[in-house]
């Protein structure tokens, strides 16, 4: 081969080495400018989702207010100075039932969604409404698929507890310190209304005590 050849074929060389480097190069800038835009197509949705959560969370955080502060249609009520808080020991005859607060024993009954098959003792039942628990109660009359919902739904909810009562007049009665509704049906819309308003409630005389490590059966 003659050194002009030699030389094309040298220059011929190069000339692809440089195009395959430029086309290297090509593919890298496009990759980068991929990767960029997925990037920012993924911060930006991010903080559009975080802007979303957090209206939502305020949105639920104000219709919880706003429910909080309306009355629930029907319940009773009792002023804080008709209910006392002392401990006691043995039974209290109490002049409602289920009771909705008074002196009480000094052990809790564990209200961290707890449903028990059995009736609980009042007086351990009240302390567990003391630390600001929802008092769920059913008799006889009460359908079995009701029971089984409002078992679900203490099940899920921390601060609350659930029993048969044979001796209360209404087939469900939802009771809180101070507070007491009596419904016919678990879809009743004011038991969604009384948990919001009364879990861990404004009426809570010790709110923030335990409702786990209490007793757990009669």
């Amino acid at each position: 081969m003659s050194r002009t050849s030699k030389k094309a074929a040298a220059q011929a060389r190069r000339a692809r080495i440089e195009e395959m480097r430029r086309a290297d190069q090509a593919r890298e800038r496009r990759n980068r400018i991929i990767t960029i835009t997925l990037s920012a197509v993924i911060v930006a949705g991010l903080v559009g989702w975080g802007g979303y959560a957090l209206n939502k969370a305020d949105e639920k955080d104000e219709q919880q207010a706003a429910v909080a502060k309306k009355p629930v249609r029907g319940e009773r009520t009792w002023a804080k100075k008709e209910l006392t808080q002392n401990h006691v020991e043995g039974t209290v005859d109490y002049p409602m039932d289920p009771p909705v607060g008074g002196d009480h024993h000094q052990a809790w009954m564990t209200c961290d969604g707890s449903v028990y098959t059995k009736p609980v003792p009042n007086e351990n039942a009240v302390h567990s409404l003391e630390h600001g628990a929802v008092w769920v109660t059913y008799n006889d009359k009460a359908a079995d698929a009701d029971v089984k919902t409002l078992g679900d739904k203490v099940s899920r909810t921390p601060y609350t507890l659930m029993s048969p009562n044979d001796d209360q007049s209404g087939p469900i009665m939802l009771s809180a310190w101070g507070r007491q509704l009596s419904v016919d049906k678990a879809s009743d819309p004011r038991v969604e209304q009384f948990f919001t308003k009364y879990v861990q409630g404004a009426q809570t005389p010790e709110p923030g005590a335990a409702c786990s490590g209490g007793l757990t059966g009669a």
